[in-house]
């Protein structure tokens, strides 16, 4: 029986048998959630196929989050929902990005075709069982931790189908601990395996190679309150192996609050990840047996991002450095992901073997101003000493890449439309890398949750 079995046994078992008692009904939550997003992409250089230089797609999202109580006693049962529906308002066949028919989906949608299907849904289910502050997920999960982080930089989020073990017995001590066996894309109605960038198969997801196990776990410490300290392990099996160590620290300084953010990854290779080309990552590889560049996973990450808040002002600045032969790699199935990385932007994610990147931030909080619900920001990062190489031959040497983000939101603060949010959030990208493309991509959202319970 797999994790969704379960859950879906374990659900109707509850409401059958628990449904009377107390807690798992008067604690029960349940919101509508729409986002009505808008996205399109400007890729300004040739050489791309037909129909791929602009893509443009909109559409509207609607995700149901339903969390019951727990039963009463010992162990508390209950059952946690999210139902996906995406419907299609613009994507004609030139604006989906997926020309040959090849990719699993567009920047939104996913693919009948080389065209966008109307309409897709999904059912997440998850049974949860809690003792003292010890509580069991099965089924559909959402974490963000340092070694696994679901994305939502689109209409509908991305999900993962597994186990997660979360525990607070301790004060100041959080464990974590889980296996993840498939996700399930942002742009996707179905489950997929999990892989890496070089091995998941780029453009053609079926030459990708996929497992369906990775393992984490870690701790955060809350030294006081206002310093955390983390350690987290990740294992995607025959891909790679990962620690984590982080700090997060808030201080008080004249009128205003620093805070600084430090974090490291140490990644290597795990299984046939080791010796099997079918499963090397994208990275710096001069003379690896595929010779185009690709080989095991080898990388040290480090970063450091400092944010100064006063009156309504965040001034930031950051630096990071990844060092050896392979790109940080993350959970990638191609077809939309994310890192935990304070440079893990818009477009890109600053991360490819050897890369040294340092940014500047600055954001504005209008309520200050007596605008509450108003804010803008604008980050812009610079990444060099990048190598690349293909057919055993450099084809970048020491090249560079920066993004400029931009993003400005608003949320009615009071009233009949009250939590109603419109965000416009604007990217340029620019690169000397072989075979990349410099890119520009505006995305509008409009945003709105309905409490049900």
């Amino acid at each position: 029986m797999n994790k969704s079995t379960l859950a879906l046994a374990v659900a109707v078992g509850l409401l059958a048998q628990q449904a009377s008692a107390a807690g798992f009904i008067e604690d029960s939550k349940a919101t509508l959630k729409l986002r009505n997003f808008y996205i399109n992409n400007d890729n300004r250089d040739s050489g791309a196929p037909k129909n791929s230089n602009y893509t443009a797609e909109w559409g509207q999202g609607f995700q149901l989050d339903f969390a019951s109580g727990f039963t009463q006693g010992t162990v508390g049962f209950g059952v946690d929902a999210i139902g996906l529906l995406g419907v299609k308002l613009d994507s004609s066949t030139a604006k989906h990005g997926n020309p040959t028919g090849l990719n699993a989906g567009g920047s939104v949608f996913p693919s009948d075709g080389n065209h966008a299907v109307d309409d897709f849904s999904s059912l997440g289910l998850t049974a949860k069982a809690k003792i003292s502050q010890t509580e069991l997920r099965i089924g559909t999960l959402q974490p963000k931790l340092p070694v696994i982080v679901t994305n939502d930089g689109r209409m509908l989020p991305q999900t993962f189908e597994g186990g997660q073990i979360t525990s607070s017995e301790f004060k100041d001590l959080t464990f974590t601990g889980g296996q993840i066996e498939h996700a399930k894309g942002r742009n996707s109605s179905n489950n997929e395996g999990l892989s890496i960038a070089g091995a998941n198969g780029g453009s053609n997801y079926d030459a990708g190679k996929f497992v369906n196990k990775f393992y984490y776990g870690g701790v955060d410490y809350k030294l006081n309150k206002d310093l955390l300290l983390q350690y987290y392990y990740g294992n995607l099996e025959d891909f790679y192996k990962q620690h984590f160590l982080g700090l997060t620290h808030n201080w008080s300084i004249g009128p205003g609050v620093l805070k600084t953010d430090l974090r490291y990854f140490n990644s290597s290779d795990d299984g046939k990840n080791g010796s099997n080309p079918l499963y090397y990552s994208s990275g710096d590889y001069a003379h690896s047996s595929t010779g185009n560049g690709k080989g095991k996973v080898d990388n040290n990450l480090y970063s450091g991002l400092f944010l100064y808040t006063v009156e309504g002002h965040t001034f930031g600045g950051g630096y990071q450095v990844s060092n050896g032969s392979s790109d940080f790699p993350w959970l990638n199935q191609g077809d939309g992901s994310s890192a935990y990385l304070t440079t893990d932007m818009q477009i890109q994610k600053f991360a490819r073997a050897g890369e040294r990147t340092w940014q500047a931030r600055y954001s504005y909080d209008f309520a200050k101003l007596g605008v509450p619900g108003l804010t803008a920001g604008a980050v812009y990062l610079r990444g060099d000493n990048i190598d690349t190489y293909s057919g055993n031959k450099q084809t970048s040497n020491g090249a560079s890449e920066w993004e400029r983000d931009i993003t400005v939101a608003y949320v009615v603060q009071e009233g009949t439309l009250k939590n109603l949010g419109f965000m416009w959030k604007n990217a340029m990208w620019r690169n000397d890398i072989a075979s990349q493309r410099d890119q520009d991509e505006n995305r509008l959202i409009v945003s709105y949750s309905i409490p049900l319970l």
